[in-house]
């Protein structure tokens, strides 16, 4: 399988499959494809698919398997961009809710739950998405991705909704914004996301919750 990611700050993924290979993808995903392109829908056990519903995924996946040499795109939901994370078994990757599009390969998608302080504090809540197994993922990021590699016990304090992803092997927890002024008056909350290498986690520089804030501010409201 080759794939490209175009169409700028509203992305696709195309995927180039040959006879044989097989895509999974939220329902809903798939933008176009060639003929000879087969679609089947999977839900999986009860529990797979509620977790799917917890972490903001649609109940049910579609696989589709090329019959003979064919494209197939997937599209994202919102203006952002996509990434291709590689997943291995040595290399498990956590990701926020709602960031997966489509993958390749043997690829298993499941909840994982962010515990203590992180869980409470760090802005990106109990409930993730984490991949293991042996393929390729393709995220959706919330504006652009800014990527960094940590060392074994960086730190990067990170506000609100901006971490997409992470590594397994990273640590993720929160801090307190020390000083009241800057709690009052900081605009940046009383908490901020603490993740400690070693690892790569993938940024983004405009989470949906701000977007929609900054739309609603310039809605019309009604007094009544």
């Amino acid at each position: 399988m080759q794939y490209e990611i175009m169409g700028g700050t509203l992305p696709v993924v195309v995927c180039r499959l040959n006879p044989g290979d097989e895509m999974m993808c939220e329902g809903g995903s798939m933008a176009w494809m060639d003929d000879g392109i087969v679609m089947n829908t999977e839900g999986g056990g009860i529990g797979k698919v509620f977790g799917r519903m917890f972490t903001g995924e649609k109940m049910f996946r579609n696989r589709y398997v090329a019959q003979r040499p064919g494209e197939i795109a997937f599209a994202s939901s919102f203006p952002g961009s996509i990434r291709a994370v590689q997943i291995t078994p040595d290399r498990p990757v956590i990701a926020q809710k709602g960031a997966y599009l489509a993958s390749y390969g043997n690829v298993e998608v499941s909840v994982h739950f962010q515990k203590g302080k992180g869980g409470f504090f760090g802005g990106e809540g109990f409930l993730m998405q984490r991949f293991t197994g042996q393929g390729l993922v393709f995220l959706e990021i919330d504006g652009s991705a800014v990527e960094y590699d940590l060392m074994p016990g960086q730190r990067k304090v990170i506000d609100t909704g901006y971490l997409a992803a992470m590594d397994a092997s990273c640590n993720l927890t929160a801090e307190t914004v020390k000083g009241v002024k800057n709690v009052l008056f900081g605009g940046e909350g009383l908490f901020n996301t603490v993740v400690t290498g070693p690892g790569h986690i993938i940024l983004q520089t405009m989470p949906i919750s701000n977007t929609a804030a900054a739309l609603y501010a310039h809605m019309p409201h009604s007094n009544g």
